[in-house]
């Protein structure tokens, strides 16, 4: 049993831990953390690293408010621009035009809540990379530790120090290579193969 945060496109970091677990347990009941990986994503452009956010409102409750309420601000076009810079930023990528169209549909429905985005993301990306672990949400927030406890993940300041295999990149003439972006880009450039590099 492993315990993750549900992301948006999580980093490779996250689904270098997922490739490796059997059993998913995704925590919903946690407080919604701002300028964490729970609404956002970093690609790789022609000008380099690129942020992808989900813009969000506060739901019409006092206090903390929990991940599982985040409304998305849809009065912002977010999801066109998204899948315009991943055109323009993978077209020429060996495996976009090979997952294009099964991921469309996440830029074309029409969301209310930010975990059902993220929730339709991990199974995209779990079906692309041909994983099959079992996935559940908790009911109560786990105060206790598990012994695989990967909520971290969710926090893009506490990420592993563990090194991840370089592969090829776009751009990495241009600006290097830029490690634990978001799945999607090991996935355009590596297809299924991708699961090789965790």
């Amino acid at each position: 049993m492993s315990l993750f945060i549900p992301t948006y496109f999580s980093p490779i970091s996250q689904y270098a831990e997922i490739a490796n677990s059997a059993e998913i347990i995704f925590e919903m009941e946690d407080n919604f953390q701002k300028q964490s990986y729970r609404n956002r994503c970093y690609i790789y452009n022609s000008n380099g690293k690129l942020l992808l956010n989900i813009p969000v409102k506060n739901p019409e409750t006092q206090g903390r408010k929990k991940t599982k309420e985040m409304l998305i601000e849809n009065n912002f076009p977010w999801q066109d621009q998204h899948f315009k810079s991943l055109q323009s930023s993978y077209r020429v990528s060996p495996y976009f035009e090979y997952f294009e169209d099964d991921l469309l549909p996440i830029f074309t429905k029409k969301y209310k809540f930010l975990h059902d985005v993220t929730i339709d993301t991990y199974l995209f990306i779990v079906d692309a990379l041909e994983l099959n672990p079992n996935f559940s949400k908790t009911a109560t927030y786990e105060l206790e530790k598990v012994d695989n406890d990967f909520r971290f993940l969710a926090d893009k300041n506490h990420q592993p120090s563990k090194d991840f295999k370089n592969y090829k990149q776009l751009f990495d003439d241009k600006h290097g290579f830029l490690s634990n972006l978001s799945i999607l880009d090991l996935l355009f450039m590596e297809g299924p193969n991708a699961v090789s590099y965790f």
